[in-house]
């Protein structure tokens, strides 16, 4: 994608060499309250799974730096309402509450004025009190927000005039939804607020260039895959490839880090998925490393589609996605919602800001079940400290370099962030967008650099039209 830079609006703390992000970005209040202003009133973003409001009247509420809906599954389907009283702008119902409506209703807690799960005011308390100028049927209806629906969640966007998902998002979100992302289910959800701009908190899982340092058990148990994208040098600190590994060694060394992903961060990679691994032969597999590895895992993803399947789950078939619609280790979808997809299972994240430098942190796991066996919905996070040692070990080894980067974005001659042009392009690029929706860049140049971050883990920087 190419193209000139053209006119806009004045951004504080512009990206204008993409190679460089300057640090004020991470904590400037003006260039925050812009942000709360020209992004989050414009983007799509993740409300709520969509297992948590399965029957008609269900609710959950969303909130985002003082903006807050209440979506709920209606009779014409799921809809979202603007959260405040059209008395005296009371909030209905309280931040990160869920229910059901279908009997009595939304109240508002100050003067008892209601309204039904179609969002139609159906009593007002003392209405002779009222001119009937006030009263209208659509003067008191509840202001909708949009909404639409993809991979298993409710996404809204505060802008009645945003491009829909499909057209923001572009092709990632088909590439995701042939994954059958729809069919997962939560397992577990955990929260935390953490001392960091939300950019620092995304930021940590535009690459895998971070693995060697804040995820050594990773980098020890196949080197070979690390050090091949990164670097043979690893200072001393991650192990070098063995070239006299045997087939046996190498293939023990990705077992082990399957199960450290699904140690570390469960629905990345599944332990159901795990056990079927370990059921693949490998007598006939080549003896070349990198072959062995690649038809070692086109075995694995057979091994695991088909014992799946076999247990009454519907997965996709992995290897002709593989061909066809192949992802990244982890997929974007623009500002604050990412994917992190390995085999049928997905760890999904959530980031949103709670000022300047502040932000809360949830994650998902999510994975496939036989119909009809389906968990109950995981309504509320386990909201746990950033630094608490009952989070899963990899976002706890994430959360301990979060909040001392963003302490360290303050320091005397940090003016801004150095980034390889070569693994850590979606950095940039991220920002770069920002900046777009900051300068009121068109809806639809918007939206062409978006479609560019699919794919772009670990990828390089793109030039954008605005």
């Amino acid at each position: 994608m190419t193209a000139s830079a053209t006119e806009s609006h004045a951004v504080p703390f512009r990206v204008t060499d993409p190679q460089k992000i300057p640090a004020p970005r991470y904590y400037d209040p003006a260039f925050f309250a812009l942000e709360t202003e020209k992004l989050w009133s414009r983007t799509w973003q993740m409300a709520c799974r969509l297992e948590t409001i399965p029957n008609l009247g269900d609710w959950i509420e969303y909130s985002i730096l003082g903006r807050s809906v209440i979506v709920t599954r209606t009779k014409s389907g799921v809809r979202a309402f603007h959260n405040a009283c059209r008395h005296r702008g009371v909030q209905l119902v309280p931040t990160g509450s869920h229910g059901n409506c279908k009997t009595q209703g939304f109240i508002c807690p100050f003067h008892g004025w209601r309204w039904n799960g179609e969002g139609k005011n159906t009593f007002v308390y003392g209405r002779h009190l009222f001119d009937e100028s006030l009263l209208g049927e659509d003067e008191l209806r509840l202001p909708e927000c949009r909404v639409e629906e993809a991979l298993g969640c409710v996404f809204i966007n505060f802008d009645d005039d945003a491009l829909s998902l499909r057209e923001t998002w572009g092709p990632v979100l088909d590439r995701l939804e042939k994954r059958l992302q729809a069919n997962q289910r939560a397992e577990w959800w955990f929260a935390t607020e953490i001392p960091a701009n939300w950019k620092i908190a995304m930021e940590a899982f535009m690459e895998g260039y971070h693995v060697m340092r804040t995820h050594p058990q990773l980098q020890r148990a196949v080197p070979i895959l690390y050090n091949s994208m990164y670097g043979h040098d690893t200072g001393g600190i991650g192990d070098p490839i063995d070239p006299n590994w045997t087939k046996e060694q190498n293939i023990a060394a990705q077992i082990k880090n399957l199960e450290l992903l699904s140690e570390g961060m469960a629905g990345m990679v599944h332990a159901k998925e795990v056990e079927l691994a370990k059921l693949v032969p490998i007598d006939a597999l080549p003896d070349d490393p990198q072959q062995l590895i690649m038809h070692w895992f086109g075995a694995v993803q057979h091994t695991i589609v088909e014992g799946l399947k076999a247990r009454g789950e519907t997965v996709p078939d992995l290897n002709a996605l593989a061909v066809s619609d192949p992802i990244q280790a982890v997929e974007f979808l623009f500002p604050h919602y990412f994917l992190l997809p390995f085999f049928t299972s997905t760890s999904a994240y959530r980031i949103r800001p709670t000022g300047p430098e502040t932000c809360l942190f949830e994650i998902w796991s999510l994975t496939h079940f036989p119909a009809g066996e389906e968990p109950a919905p995981v309504m509320e996070p386990t909201v746990l400290p950033y630094d608490s040692d009952q989070f899963p070990p990899i976002p706890r080894q994430d959360y301990s370099n979060i909040p001392v980067q963003q302490k360290g974005v303050h320091a005397k001659g940090f003016e801004f962030m150095r980034l390889s042009h070569e693994k850590e392009g979606m950095i940039s690029n991220y920002n770069r967008i920002i900046d777009g929706y900051l300068g009121d860049a068109p809806a639809d140049r918007l939206a062409a650099a978006t479609h560019t971050l699919g794919g772009n883990f670990d990828g390089r920087f793109f030039t954008y039209d605005f």
